[in-house]
């Protein structure tokens, strides 16, 4: 099983070999001056922009370019020179790329050899082939089945015309004049895309949390950019449905981290609907690499603890919660972008721990930040249906009681949410409570330390 494993290993790199000897350089001469500019969107989604210096003869010529992103979009592509000296006459994205099955296929009914483990070579026109075996009719007519993992060497002549070893742009041209001309290519892809995530820190009696972003961007696109000027753009932009990508390439690996300093960070504007976020430095996106760079500073700002309870969503469990808001004269009041928050509280000994992370959406300033950590250890609630009566034809009337224990040493205050449907009204009630939307009740329930609480109350229901 090795020694097939090394042949097959053995076939495959020749065939590799052959299609990068071969492959088709640009017409044009390396590009100078280049300034890369990206704006990465949350949506998987990337703009392009892309100055620099091409070489171009006089008249009519072919320009070809590389260094494209697999997954680029080739209808968004577009090519310009500021000054108005060339005209794009043709656009042409190749992505017919020089893979063994591919090649293979190229030379169907052609004279191909195949040299084996001990040396013994066979040749002849390739009728077909699968993962397998190979198909060979000798110069006698008679037809061969060869085993490919026996194969030692597969020998082709050149490369088919029309294989690329890479994804490629191909420009018709007619310039002015020939020499360095300077263009911005713009074009968009999917692969690249980015997220925040979130550190925050609890004070000793939950009143404070320090709260610290960054931000995570992956590059999948197929493409590397190097010393680029990065955008972020935060909100729900709007895109039809995108078509499937030409090219797939393999899973993403976090191979890069880099930490920017504060006077470096990210600048944040409004930009019509949505939040921009420009770093202020250039960075390099390498392919299938996972960069994260600091968002903003570390902001501090009151926090309150909550604790609530769903007892028709679970009759025992009562969340705990952390709440903040997101002003200014509290200690925040950015724009945050949706992502994943972890949050930790030091311990007696001083040791971080990890208490819980919930997922927020895109908030702007002046509003509210709840965080769900968990399910309280000492806080458990219980929840009973005791009477259900008829009234009318089209209403009943319902009797709940809740009970809330509470064996920490210290009272808490239990938000209870309770869910209606129909038409509802409560009849009477323990407690006070507060209707937050059409189909939700919240009561307020004081619970003493190491004791126990009550509510009741009765709904009427009609349909």
């Amino acid at each position: 099983m090795p020694s097939q494993y090394a042949s097959a290993r053995r076939w495959s790199v020749l065939l590799a070999a052959v299609a990068v000897t071969a492959g088709v350089l640009p017409v044009g001469a390396e590009p100078t001056g280049r300034d890369l500019r990206i704006t990465v969107y949350n949506s998987n989604l990337g703009v392009v922009s892309d100055r620099r210096g091409i070489e171009v003869k006089s008249g009519q010529s072919s320009f070809e370019l590389a260094d494209v992103p697999a997954l680029i979009d080739p209808t968004s592509v577009h090519l310009k020179a500021p000054g108005g000296e060339l005209s794009v006459l043709e656009q042409n994205f190749q992505y017919d790329l020089a893979g063994s099955d591919r090649i293979l296929q190229r030379y169907l009914d052609a004279n191909v050899e195949a040299v084996f483990k001990g040396g013994d070579l066979r040749s002849g026109s390739l009728l077909s082939f699968d993962g397998g075996t190979l198909v060979l009719r000798g110069s006698d007519g008679a037809v061969n089945l060869v085993n490919r993992a026996e194969t030692m060497d597969l020998r082709l002549p050149s490369l088919p015309s029309g294989l690329r070893t890479r994804p490629t742009l191909v420009w018709w041209l007619d310039s002015r004049k020939g020499g360095t001309v300077p263009v911005e290519l713009s074009y968009m892809t999917e692969g690249l895309n980015w997220h925040a995530e979130y550190v925050a820190v609890t004070n000793e009696k939950d009143t404070a949390i320090e709260l610290s972003a960054w931000v995570s961007l992956e590059n999948n696109s197929g493409a590397s950019y190097e010393n680029a000027e990065l955008q972020l753009v935060a909100g729900e932009v709007q895109r039809v449905a995108p078509p499937q990508p030409m090219f797939k390439r393999g899973r993403v690996q976090m191979d890069a981290m880099a930490m920017a300093a504060p006077e470096q960070g990210f600048e944040e504007e409004s930009f019509f609907e949505y939040h921009l976020y420009t770093l202020g430095r250039r960075t390099t996106l390498a392919d299938r690499e996972t960069k994260q760079i600091a968002l903003f500073p570390t902001a501090s700002g009151p926090v309150r603890k909550l604790y609530e309870y769903d007892g028709q969503r679970d009759a025992k469990k009562v969340s705990v919660l952390l709440e903040t808001e997101n002003k200014a004269e509290l200690g925040l009041g950015m724009p945050l972008p949706a992502g994943k928050v972890r949050t930790y509280k030091a311990d007696s000994r001083g040791l971080l721990q990890f208490i819980g992370e919930d997922q927020i959406d895109h908030t702007p300033r002046n509003e509210k930040v709840r965080l769900r950590m968990g399910n309280a250890f000492d806080v458990v609630g219980e929840r009973a249906d005791k009477e259900q009566r008829r009234i009318s034809d089209r209403a009943e009337e319902r009797d709940v009681e809740i009970k809330l224990r509470n064996r920490k040493d210290e009272a808490v205050q239990v938000i209870v949410r309770e869910h209606f449907w129909g038409s509802w009204t409560l009849v009477r009630s323990s407690l006070p409570s507060t209707k937050k939307d059409a189909s939700t009740a919240e009561f307020q329930v004081d619970v003493p330390k190491d004791g126990e609480a009550v509510l009741t109350f009765t709904v009427r229901t009609q349909w």
